[in-house]
């Protein structure tokens, strides 16, 4: 027997550190009108040295909220699935460290890093598990802290004026209702361009011994220990898959786009869900956006946005919800979600 898979919960964490434009123009050449028309961005949050949080605590802090409202019991919780690029460790993983920092005594933890897909990838994940009935409850988390690893200089200005911290949590549950919660997912790769948005090292390409010997040589500034993004090569091709994997899934399900009650795509840039929206004739109350808000949360964004968009009454039972992700990788998917 195959089950339905639901959203019983979500919740989401943000640091209470707003960081401006205009903060960011004091670190760097650049200005609020730069940065708000090449990417829709006025703030976004940044984790602080001493407020206590991480990837993982972030996570937890949103999972906590997704439980609650879920009225599911932590005890409960069959597999934890973590999606993050910034983990709090090499290793281990930051779903171990959900576990315990939820004291639940043991269960599952997986780790997906599939950057701003990688929440799409984990519910697809998780909706494997929960219909084919090896597992009936799954907290699915996408946490980043992405302020810790930017160049906050004019020379990394093109991506750490993009990207912020934060976290978003869904409770995914078995129902027995057909039609209800996940109709389907679909996901996708090209690793042929890979390094047109990634992050070369510290890695095991580039390892302890050589980062020691840079550093007594002095050569430390030729290393690539902040992320690389070809902005414009990016964009293109976000635009052209965000397309394609929404209309695959629309086709998959025999729906329409004018079955659309509520988009959510990664908040990569606010020109990109623009596109979209202009493209496929959505209005501005069939797309969710607050990257002007919080930035690029990566595997954050869309459970962040997904929970704001739930809390503000933009999606009700029986919304045909669409999310869509495209990232490093490349990586790109959508899932279909019957509310």
């Amino acid at each position: 027997m195959l089950y339905q898979t639901k959203i019983a919960g979500l919740g989401k964490y943000v640091p209470e550190n707003i960081v401006t434009n205009d903060d960011l123009s004091k670190l760097m050449d650049t200005n609020d009108a730069w940065i708000q028309e090449r990417t829709g961005i006025k703030e976004r949050r940044h984790i602080k040295k001493d407020d206590g949080n991480s990837t993982a605590i972030m996570g937890v802090k949103a999972a906590k909220i997704a439980l609650e409202r879920a009225n599911v019991s932590k005890d409960d919780i069959d597999l934890i699935v973590f999606a993050t690029l910034s983990p709090d460790y090499y290793f281990p993983g930051c779903g171990v460290q959900v576990q315990e920092l939820l004291d639940i005594h043991t269960c599952p933890a997986l780790d997906v890093r599939n950057q701003c897909s990688g929440f799409i990838y984990g519910l697809s994940v998780a909706d494997q598990f929960i219909k084919t009935g090896m597992y009936k409850n799954v907290l699915l988390i996408g946490s980043e802290n992405h302020s810790g690893g930017l160049d906050m200089s004019t020379r990394g200005r093109g991506v750490s004026v993009i990207f912020g911290d934060g976290a978003g949590a869904a409770v995914l549950t078995r129902s027995n209702h057909i039609g209800e919660g996940i109709l389907s997912t679909h996901l996708h790769s090209q690793g042929k361009h890979a390094l047109e948005l990634a992050l070369k090292g510290p890695s095991t390409m580039h390892w302890v011994p050589e980062i020691i010997e840079d550093q007594k040589s002095g050569k430390i500034e030729d290393i690539p220990y902040y992320p690389y993004m070809n902005g414009q090569f990016v964009f293109k091709n976000a635009v052209q898959r965000f397309s394609e994997v929404i209309n695959e899934g629309l086709q998959h399900n025999g729906l329409e786009i004018s079955d659309i009650d509520m988009l959510i795509p990664h908040q990569a840039n606010l020109r990109i869900s623009q596109f979209i929206q202009k493209k496929f004739k959505l209005s501005y109350d069939q797309v969710y956006n607050n990257i002007e808000r919080y930035g690029n949360t990566t595997a954050a964004s869309i459970p962040i946005a997904l929970t704001e968009a739930w809390e503000e009454g933009k999606i009700k039972s029986g919304d045909k919800v669409v999310l869509a992700a495209f990232g490093s990788g490349f990586t790109w998917g959508s899932a279909i979600i019957n509310w």
